[in-house]
């Protein structure tokens, strides 16, 4: 048997990986090319994933049952014309081939089977699901979003407080390898309230000097109050200055509020395609990484482009992925809008809103279709809101549906307060919702803020 190992390192070819997605000052001079550059850069970087996407069954089958010829594919321009994936694909490949299906294409890499990473999805929508990455198309990841923390201002000296988890999860080994392998700060893997408990977690912010925290909004709101309630001040007693994670339309004025008035960043991907748009130092709307990310939004409901401007599925395509999962219009099932105006620091590439909920999620009551994700921020518009909540959706028995928002508060729970919020979503949302209001902490089990990275935002009862 040899003992020959094409390792891990040895598989990435650096010089180019930093040629075709420049990072730091690189970058910032790349993204402020013609338009006309940045396409025909994207056109060759897409041939690559095409051609090697034809090699693969999953693509094969997908595209072949749509009627697609090899021939067929002849840039950009035909990608509304192919056929959308989205997760249920990838656990039907994996029920045809298990464990790791057919989608990733181990089989026909020359010279057997490379150097592969494999995670799982968190479950948060179901099932976990497999993830399979090549190391060239994992260090991609890793530099889009060690590249994304720079120009959103991470620096040499920094000491990052990452609340991601870990185990079989993909996000806080990512993190973790993008701020490593992709800057020069110190990474601090506490993870989530279950890995490190959170008053532990506070601790070592203090102890080691953290700066910058990265993570979900929600738990870093949490660790706040936490550091109240063990006696430590978050603004005097800790030096954050800076927080990048997923505030989807959370209020991130009452984010950095919490901890003094920091700098909050945005940023939005998933599992299968590493970082795909983020926030700059201007703080209007998210860039997609165009050199490496081609991001359509289409029509929930006919899956066609929508104009810019108008909500949809956000669709996307890998352009770094030519090696393990080639990734050809996946459909996250995640819903934004592209920004209109031209941004202000002079960036050429396209910029979204950010994440505006999931349309696998959505739910219709009497009509009008509801993100459950998207109350949080309204709820902050009333100042007794603590910051956590769920929703339930529910049926009678004369098969009616209703929307009920069970959220934690400070202070009165009566009756008073209650019209209050009614009052604010009736006025937002535009129906009658119920309205179940509790005290911090009461919400906990349900929406498993300690346990999960994404807190459960919806309790559908109406098919139980």
């Amino acid at each position: 048997m040899t003992q020959d190992h094409n390792t891990y390192f040895n598989t990435v070819d650096w010089a180019q990986l930093q040629k075709d997605h420049p990072i730091g000052d690189a970058f910032v001079t790349f993204a402020k090319k013609s338009k006309d550059e940045i396409r025909a850069h994207q056109e060759k970087l897409f041939a690559r994933c095409v051609a090697r996407a034809w090699q693969i069954p999953f693509y094969q089958r997908l595209w072949g049952d749509a009627g697609v010829k090899p021939g067929d594919i002849k840039g950009l321009e035909t990608l509304p014309s192919l056929p959308m994936f989205d997760k249920q694909d990838i656990m039907a490949s994996i029920a045809l081939k298990p464990p790791f299906g057919d989608f990733g294409g181990i089989d026909s890499m020359k010279g057997g089977r490379p150097p592969i990473i494999m995670h799982t999805t968190s479950g948060t929508t179901g099932t976990p699901q497999v993830l399979l990455f090549g190391a060239k198309s994992r260090e991609a990841q890793n530099l889009l979003l060690g590249r994304l923390y720079r120009f959103q201002g991470l620096r040499p000296d920094d000491v990052v407080h990452s609340v991601y988890g870990h185990g079989m999860i993909n996000g806080g080994h990512y993190v973790r390898e993008a701020v490593t392998h992709w800057s020069s700060a110190i990474f601090m893997s506490a993870g989530t309230g279950i890995e490190t408990r959170s008053a532990r977690q506070v601790e070592l912010m203090r102890d080691f000097g953290a700066t910058v925290i990265v993570g979900f909004a929600d738990y870093i709101k949490k660790l706040a109050r936490v550091a109240i309630e063990q006696g430590i001040d978050p603004v005097k007693d800790l030096k954050i200055r800076m927080i990048s994670g997923h505030l989807g339309r959370e209020d991130k004025q009452a984010l950095s509020d919490s901890w003094g008035g920091v700098d909050c960043f945005d940023w939005y991907g998933v599992g299968d395609t590493g970082c795909i748009a983020g926030e700059g130092p201007d703080r209007d709307g998210l860039y997609v990484m165009d050199d490496a990310q081609y991001l359509e939004v289409c029509g929930i409901e006919d899956g066609k482009p929508v104009a810019d401007g108008q909500e949809g599925d956000m669709v996307c395509t890998c352009l770094f992925k030519d090696d393990i999962y080639p990734i050809i219009r996946f459909n996250t099932h995640d819903v934004t809008r592209f920004r209109t105006d031209t941004s202000s620091i002079g960036i050429n590439f396209k910029r979204i809103e950010g994440f505006l909920g999931r349309s696998d999620n959505m739910v219709k009551i009497r009509g009008i279709n509801i993100f459950p994700q998207a109350m949080g921020p309204l709820l902050e518009e009333i100042d007794s809101f603590a910051g956590e909540f769920i929703c339930k959706a529910v049926r009678d028995g004369s098969g009616r549906d209703d929307f009920i928002v069970c959220a934690e508060v400070n202070g009165d729970t009566g009756a008073g307060e209650v019209a209050k919020y009614k009052a604010l979503l009736k006025q937002k949302i535009g129906i009658d919702c119920g309205i179940e209001l509790s005290g911090p902490g009461a919400l906990a089990d349900l929406t498993q803020t300690e346990q999960r990275q994404k807190p459960i935002r919806l309790i559908d009862e109406r098919f139980a």
